[in-house]
């Protein structure tokens, strides 16, 4: 064989195993999809408990990105996302319906309460969320908002606004820009309260002298949603891989493991596809 011969041959081989490494390389990328969801979802711990179910029932990685659920729209609004798992049904109502995604799937719901000190001194207990808020306000009590734009942040604006204090919230009242765990850090720090998610309650070690004070008002229901991003608006999405998540989260093996989610006994979310 002459030197060509043996150089060509060399050459034909690298380009084999170049292509043989680009398809596996695109298959294993076909086989992970990105999820923009809330803090609540990854910071309760349920993704840690839920993704290796589906990995195993699939094959497909999940990686997460955690933002408060208005950044996470946005984030699957610039093509950022595959799939978005939130809680601010209007929000993600807007979004279907604007054609960044492709249909609204309701999975699962807990509630969200009032935490505050245990020796409560602006006197909110009990199942009002409404009356809770206005105690703060007229205490000027120290208040830790979200301000995140989060489902969360969300929700406490509507308690406010229903109690006639869009505008009036007290002077204790502050806006972190973060996360449903820091935000219960600088409440636990400043014995302040805060509106928080029962999952990542439930989940938060570091407590002091906080506890829950206001629960079991019919407005403080929070509902998860899921939603593929259109790919029609950005065709790099990995519409059928996210299709198999919604599938499978919403089916009743996603479902089990969802309520099978437990802290101490106590479920931190409950399933209610299709209902």
């Amino acid at each position: 064989m002459s030197s060509l011969q043996r150089f060509r041959r060399l050459a034909g081989i690298k380009c084999a195993l170049a292509a043989i490494l680009a398809i596996a390389s695109g298959l294993a990328d076909a086989q992970s999809i990105v999820m923009a969801s809330t803090t609540s979802t990854e910071q309760s711990g349920l993704f840690a408990h839920l993704l290796p179910a589906f990995k195993k029932a699939t094959g497909i990685d999940v990686r997460v990105v955690a933002l408060g659920t208005g950044q996470a729209l946005d984030t699957a609004r610039r093509g950022d996302a595959d799939v978005v798992f939130v809680h601010d049904q209007a929000a993600e109502e807007t979004f279907v319906a604007e054609g960044h995604g492709l249909k609204r799937y309701p999975v699962m719901y807990n509630d969200f309460v009032l935490i505050g000190p245990r020796g409560d001194p602006a006197n909110v207990k009990g199942s009002d969320i409404v009356a809770a808020l206005r105690s703060i306000s007229a205490a000027n009590a120290p208040f830790i908002s979200r301000g995140d734009k989060s489902g969360t942040h969300a929700a406490e604006l509507r308690f406010w606004a229903e109690a006639g204090l869009a505008d009036n919230k007290g002077s204790g009242y502050k806006a972190c820009g973060c996360g449903m765990g820091p935000a219960l850090n600088m409440a636990a720090a400043s014995g302040a309260y805060v509106l928080a998610d029962r999952g990542t309650w439930l989940n938060f070690k570091n407590r002091a002298d906080l506890a829950v004070l206001v629960e079991g008002d019919r407005r403080l229901f929070n509902q998860y949603g899921v939603i593929v991003v259109n790919p029609a608006k950005h065709p790099h999405v990995k519409a059928q891989e996210a299709q198999k998540f919604v599938d499978w989260v919403v089916s009743p093996a996603g479902q089990q493991a969802i309520a099978s989610y437990r802290i101490g006994g106590e479920p931190l979310f409950f399933p209610n596809a299709g209902r």
